[in-house]
C-alpha cells in the first residue's frame, strides 16, 4: 500500500502544469464567440467532440462546499476529441502516449481580466506528440480566427 501511495504521490507532482507547458492565445472576443469558434473548428477538422466539461460553472457552483469564496473564472469549459489518424500515429509510435489522449482544448475569461478570452492547450513531449500539438495549435488559432 505504501508503494501505491508513494506511485499516485509521484504522478500527482508530476502533472502539474506550468505556464511553460501550456500554449494560449488571448483575444478580445467574447467567451460565447470563441467557444462557437473552437467548436466549429473542431468539426471543420473533421473531428467530434466527446465532453465539454463546464470547469468554471462547477467550480463557482462549488466554492462554498469547499470553503472558498474566490471565483477563478467568469467562464471556463474544457473541450475533449480526439482524432482517429493522429491518436494511431501517435499511439503506434508509442503505445504508452494513450496517456495523451483525448486531446483537450480550454476557453475561459478570469474575473481580473474580463475583457480577455483565453484558448489554449497543454504541450507535448518530443517526438510523435508533437504532431498532436500542431493540431490542437491550428484548431486553437482558426477558432480565434488567426488562421
Amino acid at each position: 500500500m505504501k508503494r501505491l501511495l508513494t506511485t499516485l504521490a509521484l504522478t500527482f507532482a508530476a502533472s502539474a502544469v506550468s505556464a511553460a507547458d501550456l500554449i494560449t492565445y488571448d483575444t478580445e472576443q467574447s467567451f460565447d464567440d470563441v467557444t462557437f469558434g473552437l467548436e466549429n473548428a473542431i468539426l471543420d477538422a473533421g473531428l467530434v467532440i466527446d465532453h465539454v466539461s463546464h470547469t468554471g460553472d462547477m467550480l463557482e457552483r462549488t466554492k462554498g462546499d469547499v470553503g472558498s469564496d474566490v471565483t477563478l473564472f467568469l467562464n471556463a469549459d474544457v473541450y475533449s476529441f480526439c482524432s482517429a489518424k493522429v491518436s494511431r500515429e501517435v499511439m503506434e509510435a508509442d503505445p504508452m502516449n494513450i496517456v495523451f489522449c483525448p486531446y483537450t482544448i480550454f476557453v475561459m475569461v478570469r474575473p481580473d481580466r474580463p475583457d480577455v478570452t483565453t484558448i489554449g492547450f497543454r504541450t507535448f513531449p518530443d517526438g510523435a506528440m508533437k504532431s498532436v500539438e500542431a493540431l490542437l495549435n491550428g484548431i486553437s488559432k482558426t477558432a480565434i480566427g488567426l488562421d
